[in-house]
């Protein structure tokens, strides 16, 4: 899905970047009689990836808002939503592929000057981001150093669950995660994770790790491996 809405862009950016270059060098104008059909094709592809990732947004948000609030015991509710450009002509739905087809082609259509002008493709997936909200206020630039990893941790874990509803018991690897939490984070989210199927926890200071966690234990010094009792 990902592959050919790229591949499609890259090929549209190539057509775009060179008819720019062209005029840029006083080279002439280029044919641009193709970039309809990269339209089509941009459009399909884009809508497929679209809705794909409003749905998965979708999924996962109640599971991050669960996962941050167990791990930071915060009043601020974690709140992440999918942000497309296509939201300024109204609301999206995915109940329909080609209805969003439909619009990113009306977008193109608006945009087909800048774009030549600016050798670039401005419309589609591409161009749309995620928000990560804490509250009303935005992650970034206003959640603290603690809040912050454990914004990560409600996004790690929230995929972990969302994979387990679906039946997978994945691995859950939490990459020296501990030592940026305070005492209170570390415990609560040793209590959220111990329960895991398949645990690997990294750490460079074994006292970072709640007790509590309780599990196999190896030490890695010098090259060497061995277990710790």
């Amino acid at each position: 899905m990902r592959a050919d809405y790229e591949r499609v862009l890259k090929q549209r950016n190539a057509l775009l970047r060179t008819a720019y270059l062209a005029r840029k060098t006083g080279a002439g104008d280029r044919d641009l009689s193709t970039l309809e059909v990269w339209d089509q094709h941009l459009a399909e592809h884009g809508a497929t990836l679209l809705a794909a990732r409003i749905e998965l947004t979708a999924a996962l948000a109640p599971y991050v808002a669960k996962a941050y609030e167990a791990v930071s015991a915060s009043r601020s509710p974690a709140v992440i939503a999918y942000k497309s450009a296509l939201e300024e002509s109204g609301p999206i739905h995915t109940d329909g592929r080609d209805a969003l087809a439909a619009r990113l082609a009306t977008a193109m259509r608006s945009a087909r000057k800048a774009e030549i002008d600016r050798g670039v493709t401005l419309v589609g997936p591409h161009r749309d981001d995620v928000t990560l909200l804490l509250g009303d206020l935005p992650a970034k630039g206003y959640a603290s150093h603690g809040e912050s990893w454990s914004y990560a941790l409600a996004l790690r874990l929230a995929g972990y669950e969302l994979l387990r509803a679906d039946g997978i018991e994945p691995v859950l690897a939490l990459d020296d995660v501990f030592a940026e939490l305070d005492s209170g984070r570390r415990e609560r989210l040793a209590d959220l994770v111990g329960g895991a199927g398949q645990l690997i926890v990294t750490c460079a200071v074994e006292a970072d790790v709640p007790p509590s966690l309780r599990g196999t234990r190896f030490a890695v010094t010098e090259g060497g491996i061995s277990r710790v009792d």
